[in-house]
């Protein structure tokens, strides 16, 4: 059987600003640890056999990371959009598929070490539901 695997190569990071989305440039490393649902439990007094009892909570749809080579510029498209607070992003993978979320950006940090490449990594947290559709 042949594998259906896809190489992680020419994947867009953009980010919508309330006309169209804008390509975050020189994306170099993404992070999504994905989907998390709580367990409540629910374990009372006469609960059968001394085990939890658990019901299904809320569903958290995580953190995204990216990682990029930096490329200053005064008008840094992820500096707006933590300054804006909530806001849609996109993640266009190579083999047709779009993420699209809702989140907040909560942290940017930028690196400038001596004699190496700029970089910044970007974190945002999301909110509501994720959507994934074919492009």
């Amino acid at each position: 059987m042949t594998s259906t695997a896809v190489l992680g190569y020419n994947i867009d990071f953009a980010i919508y600003n309330g006309s169209s989305y804008v390509q975050v440039a020189e994306v170099t490393n993404i992070t999504w640890p994905g989907y998390k649902r709580d367990a409540v439990e629910v374990t009372y007094m006469d609960s059968a056999s001394s085990f939890r009892e658990y019901i299904a909570g809320l569903i958290d749809g995580g953190e995204m990371t990216i990682e990029m080579n930096w490329v200053p510029s005064a008008t840094d498209v992820i500096l707006a959009a933590l300054t804006a607070g909530k806001g849609q992003f996109k993640l266009t993978y190579n083999g047709g598929v779009n993420l699209v979320v809702t989140a907040i950006p909560t942290s940017y940090s930028m690196q400038s070490p001596l004699g190496e490449k700029l970089s910044a990594s970007a974190t945002f947290k999301v909110s509501g539901v994720p959507t994934w559709a074919n492009s």
